[in-house]
């Protein structure tokens, strides 16, 4: 399947997201409200960026 396909509806999944709380992994589906906004909220660290800030 390339990039520009899609698969119909009643084939798609939903991805659970899972990230490292306090030394143990835990779903963000099981946050509570207000954990789950400062998630969407944080900035992913990226190896190229911090490469290009160095510079």
């Amino acid at each position: 399947m390339t990039a520009s396909q899609t698969l119909p509806q009643a084939q798609r999944q939903r991805c659970e997201v899972w990230t490292r709380v306090m030394g143990y992994h835990r779903p963000v589906s099981a946050f509570n409200p207000g954990k789950q906004s400062e998630h969407r909220e944080r900035v992913h660290f990226t190896e190229s960026a911090a490469l290009a800030a160095r510079q």
